[in-house]
């Protein structure tokens, strides 16, 4: 799995080929040198900077593949004892090493011109000074290696059900069954597994709370919300700006979506609209199984993004080739799916859990549209340029979902199916909105509000849901479940308050859609140009690189909302 990461290694050119990192004290004499270093010049600021960034591209991806293995063997104790050792003794050693970089860098910036290229890299590296606690490089670190338990916890639910064990991801197939019995049934077993673990993962995650308001109040922050979002390096919006989101959504898009399920009760021929009746085809018919197996899923993802674009094809070609793809749903593996972008050997691995359903393609063609952004970054000077923030590297991936949409004939050579497919995912994505807006919200209600009791927080997640879940589909008999249903994001352990991100880029990736039905040609060359920047330029730059907004007024969701609902209508016509 590592041999182009072997092949990586020969090319450095600071650090030795054959380093190990075993310990702090094998990076120790390499950290001495960089801090060493004088820099008088620009010329020697751009010198050292490819020093260090070689560093920390070996740094990270040393630490990204015992992620990548504890997550994809969550039963396996070494994997997860070697990421905690690897946070513990030199992640978190190195967090005061960075800060004492970035104050270096930072003497030469504050005192002398530096290239124009360098502006929004020498921002970050003002904020992450700005935030710098040495006591929380401590609290970081314990944060990180107690986030995975989440998926350490989550990872091995199953349901027993036909005489056979199900991974609670193979069980959402259950749901898109015409028999109705079936799907309440399976819905009911997922949410009593669950609710097993319910009151463990509150205690999980009331421990990650005291954590992060701490974290916050060490960097002077009053609450959470607002050194998490300075962390993040918001730079282009601001708070109010989210909450705006928030009401813009609730006005303009939940009452669209309120009227897609009231259309989905009235096809059901339904009294109530439960939530085990959200997946089902309206129509009754047969689930859509857009392949057979993972090889067929990868094998079929290649011709499709080769449809868009050869290089795209090329791209998940070379990834499937070195066995950087680990597809399929199994017990003891960790719940969701990403893309982690390996910066030294410079190929992404993809992890997620397919089962053979619609949401599977989906995702491959989200995560494979990451993995796209990666690629085309690996040629920038730095690594810095490479770490992208979530507002653009969402849009890289929610509009290959849309654009590879025009392609999906090769998982559907039948129109209908076709047609089924395209409707599904076109609601999903005005669905998107309501819930992003909801998860946000709830996490600016708790973070503000890091002394509620379990009680009150699942009071607020339920006014929340509710104002933005529409006054449709009726929880009678399921308010227990609906209490519990936050726990099954994983943002909220693993990634607090990265979501609103996923709002703002489905809106760009919407007008990127439609630049492309408008000239395919232009929209992907516009696409490629605004990945291949990476993040050398600011959010608002970077959007119209692409060839879109950077904007998530009240107006501009309007308009793209209505664009996507005429495009289902023109489906469904």
């Amino acid at each position: 799995m590592n041999l182009l990461r072997q092949q990586a290694k020969k090319n450095r050119k600071f650090l030795p080929p054959d380093l190990e990192i075993r310990s702090f004290q094998d990076i120790e004499k390499y950290i001495q040198e960089l801090l060493n270093i004088p820099i008088n010049t620009t010329d020697e600021l751009t010198t050292w900077l490819l020093k260090r960034s070689e560093f920390d591209s070996v740094i990270e991806e040393d630490k990204a593949w015992l992620y990548i293995h504890q997550s994809c063997h969550t039963g396996n104790k070494e994997y997860a004892e070697a990421f905690a050792r690897f946070v513990r003794n030199i992640d978190q050693r190195y967090a005061t090493v960075s800060h004492q970089l970035n104050v270096k860098i930072n003497n030469f910036c504050s005192h002398n011109r530096y290239p124009a290229e360098f502006e929004v890299f020498v921002r970050n590296i003002r904020r992450q000074i700005e935030l710098y606690n040495e006591a929380n490089t401590i609290l970081q670190s314990e944060l990180e290696v107690e986030e995975q338990q989440y998926g350490s916890i989550t990872g091995n639910m199953t349901i027993h059900y036909q005489r056979k064990d199900h991974t609670l991801q193979q069980a959402q197939n259950f749901l898109k069954q015409a028999d109705r019995q079936v799907r309440q049934d399976v819905y009911e077993l997922i949410g009593m597994r669950r609710s097993e673990d319910y009151e463990k993962l509150n205690v999980l995650f009331d421990s990650l709370l005291k954590k992060r308001h701490q974290l916050a109040l060490n960097a002077g922050f009053p609450n959470y919300l607002e050194y998490r979002f300075a962390q993040l390096g918001r730079f282009d919006y601001t708070l109010k700006d989210c909450e705006e989101f928030h009401n813009a959504i609730e006005k303009k898009v939940v009452p669209i979506v309120d009227e897609l399920f009231k259309d989905r009760k009235k096809k059901l021929g339904v009294d109530a609209l439960f939530p085990y009746d959200l997946e089902v085809d309206p129509e009754y018919k047969s689930p859509l199984k857009p392949f057979g197996s993972v090889k067929e899923l990868s094998d079929k993802s290649i011709q499709c993004l080769s449809s868009i674009d050869t290089e795209f094809g090329q791209f998940l070609k070379i990834m499937a080739k070195h066995r950087y793809l680990d597809l399929d749903s199994r017990i003891g593996k960790a719940p969701g799916g990403y893309n982690y972008p390996l910066h030294e050997s410079n190929v992404p691995f993809i992890f997620m859990n397919a089962t053979n359903n619609l949401r599977d393609l989906e995702t491959l063609m989200h995560e494979a549209g990451h993995a796209i952004h990666a690629f085309l970054c690996k040629d920038l000077e730095f690594v810095y340029y490479k770490e992208v923030p979530a507002e653009i590297a969402e849009v890289a991936s929610m509009a290959m979902e849309l654009i590879s949409m025009e392609h999906w004939h090769h998982f559907f050579p039948g129109k209908i199916d076709l047609q089924r497919a395209k409707i599904s995912h076109l609601e999903g994505v005005l669905k998107t909105f309501p819930w992003v807006a909801a998860i946000d919200k709830f996490q600016h209600r708790i973070y503000t509000h890091p002394e509620q009791s379990k009680t009150e927080r699942e009071k607020a997640w339920l006014e929340i849901e509710t104002s933005f879940g529409g006054s449709v589909v009726d929880w009678t008999g399921y308010e227990t479940f609906h209490k519990q249903m936050w726990q099954k994001q994983i943002h909220l352990y693993q990634f607090p308050l990265y979501y609103i991100e996923y709002g703002i880029a489905q809106l760009g990736a919407v007008a990127l859609w439609k630049n492309y039905q408008e000239n395919p040609e232009k929209a992907i060359q516009e696409y490629k140009n605004a990945l291949r920047m990476g993040y050398s330029k600011t959010l608002p730059e970077l959007y119209k690189a692409a060839g879109i907004e950077f904007s998530f007024s009240s107006s501009y969701i309007e308009s793209l909302v209505k664009f996507v609902l005429n495009e289902i209508e023109s489906l469904s016509g």
